[in-house]
């Protein structure tokens, strides 16, 4: 809290005899009633809970699913599907309704689009190249990245290393250090201008 570690500001409150002193901490759905994605998902979008395909990346059918607010980018468990290999939810196709799921190699990206750029780091000019670390969620280890900005909030992230289950929709928070350099939410479908940009950056083989 402002300058305060966490373990000095549940000291105070201990001192102050609040009762918030020993609540566990929160994170990730704590607000949601019950822990339930899909019920809330459901009730601001309806047409989330309506059946649909589960599909491979060819567009064949392997099953059906009760509604896309229950699975997310990742997913390998609660499919309903038998396979040779496990199967892991690579993207949503609502427009469809229709599930698509692959192996798990499938999952890797090292370019990520990213809209709404909201940059506290020092300012940035269009077609300007930094180096960043990367949270592409909250429970994994930042990535080495460089971040290619392009205009009006729109930026490519191109990753050292290949990273599983970047869903879109989802926040990439940048840092430097410990240092936080801004963020921006993940696209699920690149706009064509964006599109150019990423080859425009792209470095030149050697």
């Amino acid at each position: 809290m402002g300058g305060l570690p966490k373990d000095e500001t549940r000291r105070l409150a201990r001192d102050f005899a609040l009762p918030v002193a020993a609540k566990p901490d929160s994170q990730d759905i704590c607000f949601v009633p019950q822990g339930s994605y899909a019920a809330v998902v459901e009730k601001l979008r309806p047409e989330a809970g309506e059946p649909g395909d589960i599909v491979d990346q060819s567009g064949r059918v392997l099953g059906r699913h009760h509604g896309m607010a229950h699975f997310t980018v990742g997913q390998r468990k609660g499919l309903g599907i038998a396979a040779a290999e496990p199967l892991y939810v690579l993207r949503l196709d609502p427009e469809n309704r229709r599930v698509v799921v692959g192996p798990k190699r499938a999952l890797c990206e090292t370019e990520v689009h990213l809209a709404e750029l909201n940059w506290l780091g020092p300012p940035l000019a269009p077609g300007q190249a930094v180096p960043v670390s990367a949270k592409l969620r909250s429970t994994q280890p930042p990535i080495s990245a460089t971040l290619h900005y392009g205009s009006a909030g729109e930026a490519v992230l191109l990753l050292a290393a290949p990273a599983g289950a970047v869903a879109p929709g989802q926040a990439a928070v940048l840092y430097d250090g410990p240092r936080l350099l801004g963020g921006g939410w993940i696209q699920r479908r690149p706009a064509q201008r964006a599109g150019k940009k990423a080859q425009e950056h792209r470095p030149a083989a050697a």
